[in-house]
């Protein structure tokens, strides 16, 4: 989805481009920012694996790419990286989906590692956004980071406002990044993506970790935020997460084919998995 900016849209929205080269808009004390950088070297690679304590990352890791969101007033920000989510994965270290044919991928580097059935190879991750405030508390001009004030979300009854969503409001700025993917030795796909959409009254992504092992299992992880732009000092931010999950077998016991073909794109195949677990949060001031 390209969306052409149109300057006259974005004066009438108060919004303007970010400068120096970088991608994205500033609109009502927001500074949202997309980088897209090439996967990480060989030299990197052998770095995170050091600082994530394994010995295992996915095929295509952009580790320099990511999506800022910082609300000026505040030094708030929310920003979404491969290694945050890496970091994640690690932690939660679910067991290995089981394969047939798992003794036969040799898709790692390290002769050595031709089974793989001791780790998460799927790189399924909780991860929901990384926080931080940063201030000029000590008035030099300089960014620092506020020790012990990271974000607090609570858990709320309140939904995003998808009617809103739907309005024919002019896009202002859009833009997806891939954080990391994984083609799983060609026996499926692990992907996890970051979009933004901003327009005149609100801005919302959608952050979403897509996993399918043909013929054996479909996973979907997303996170969405939505805040709608104010007068307020704190801005008012939702937080939707839906974790969604079922083999090929239970699909293809409620009718639904089991050709891997048939699920490529996790928009339309959402609705026909369960929810294992769901969440609306609000951000805590």
């Amino acid at each position: 989805m390209e969306v052409d900016l149109d300057e006259k849209e974005l004066k009438a929205a108060g919004a303007e481009l970010l400068t120096d080269g970088r991608r994205g808009v500033r609109i009502h004390g927001w500074e949202i920012e997309s980088r897209k950088q090439s996967i990480l070297s060989s030299s990197n690679v052998e770095l995170w694996e050091h600082k994530l304590q394994t010995s295992h990352l996915p095929e295509m890791v952009f580790g320099e790419s990511a999506l800022v969101l910082k609300h000026v007033h505040t030094g708030m920000k929310i920003h979404f990286n491969a290694f945050d989510a890496l970091t994640g994965w690690k932690e939660e270290a679910l067991p290995p989906v089981e394969v047939p044919a798992a003794a036969q991928w040799k898709f790692r580097s390290k002769p050595s590692q031709q089974v793989i059935l001791d780790y998460d190879y799927t790189f399924t991750t909780p991860y929901c956004g990384s926080e931080t405030i940063e201030t000029d508390k000590n008035n030099d001009g300089r960014t620092h980071l506020c020790e012990g004030t990271g974000l607090k979300w609570e858990d709320c009854k309140e939904k995003i406002d998808i009617v809103s969503l739907t309005l024919k409001e002019p896009i202002l700025f859009y833009d997806e990044v891939v954080l990391y993917e994984d083609e799983l030795a060609d026996n499926g796909i692990s992907l996890l993506t970051i979009k933004v959409r901003v327009m005149p009254s609100c801005w919302f992504l959608l952050l979403r970790f897509w996993l399918r092992v043909d013929g054996v299992l479909m996973r979907l992880r997303e996170t969405r935020m939505h805040c709608v732009f104010s007068d307020s000092s704190k801005p008012k931010i939702i937080r939707e997460s839906c974790w969604r999950e079922a083999t090929f077998q239970v699909l293809s016991e409620k009718g639904f084919p089991t050709d891997s073909a048939a699920y490529s794109d996790p928009s339309v195949i959402s609705q026909r998995l369960p929810i294992i677990m769901h969440k609306n949060q609000r951000l805590k001031w």
